[in-house]
């Protein structure tokens, strides 16, 4: 029997950085693995949007609205890091492209936008928001074995985004995703958060992932054979059947 699953942080080709995913296609395999519904969670923008839209409602798919951003550390001496804004209504697309045409207008250095995290306080309406697993700011210091600074991290959230903030959880063959799971885990129970099981989607088939590798050298001006190249993704990151999501994380069924 085909389990529930809809997959909540898909890069498109819009994506510009490391995306492959076409949206056509992403809603025909929606639509053949039974969900219900998809999100295109493109990197700091929107371009997308309204093709994924006019397309995911042609063939009787939920469009879900979301943007990975970076966010501002509490500590200003620490690099940014990723945050999931998911639009729940319209009040929430508004503030999503509010959100986003600040930090281009105010806050765009050496090609990357970054929200403060003051702009989200006062503008988050309508809004949901996923801990972006270990690229989070939760996350990172569950990593580094600071339980207690990601406790207080995710409280910050949590307060933030009172209609949900959850706990993204990923296995995508990488060294330290178990350890993020764990802390994760006990996080979830002392605060009482939900947790979200995600595959970070870069490319629609396994067969696909040499593509998107050709497609982040031509971003990152490398060689696929340079050594200093950066080597952020894995094979496990393509759009997975509902079966295999739940086959994955069997253990946390909730997720």
């Amino acid at each position: 029997m085909t389990q529930s699953f809809v997959h909540l942080r898909v890069h498109t080709e819009y994506a510009l950085v490391d995306g492959t995913v076409r949206i056509k296609p992403l809603i025909d395999a929606a639509r053949t693995g039974g969900m219900p519904a998809v999100a295109t969670s493109d990197l700091n923008n929107l371009f997308g949007l309204v093709k994924f839209y006019k397309a995911a409602t042609a063939r009787g798919i939920k469009p879900i609205v979301a943007c990975d951003v970076w966010v501002e550390d509490l500590d200003p001496t620490i690099e940014p890091s990723l945050l999931v804004l998911i639009a729940q209504r319209q009040a929430g697309y508004k503030a999503l492209s509010r959100l986003l045409s600040r930090g281009y207008s105010e806050n765009h250095h050496n090609g990357r936008m970054i929200l403060k995290r003051s702009w989200i306080q006062a503008d988050s309406e309508g809004l949901l928001a996923l801990s972006a697993a270990a690229d989070g700011d939760v996350g990172k210091a569950i990593v580094s074995g600071q339980l207690a600074e990601a406790s207080r991290r995710a409280v910050f959230w949590q307060e933030l985004f009172p209609e949900g903030y959850y706990l993204e959880i990923q296995r995508l063959d990488r060294a330290n995703d178990e350890h993020h799971i764990a802390g994760a885990v006990q996080l979830s129970d002392e605060l009482g958060l939900p947790l979200v099981a995600t595959n970070d989607v870069r490319f629609l088939k396994a067969d696909e992932f040499e593509a998107h590798e050709v497609r982040v050298c031509i971003h990152q001006g490398r060689t696929l054979d340079d050594p200093r190249r950066e080597k952020r993704y894995s094979q496990a990151q393509y759009f997975k059947s509902a079966d295999e999501m739940a086959q994955l994380f069997s253990d946390l069924p909730e997720a």
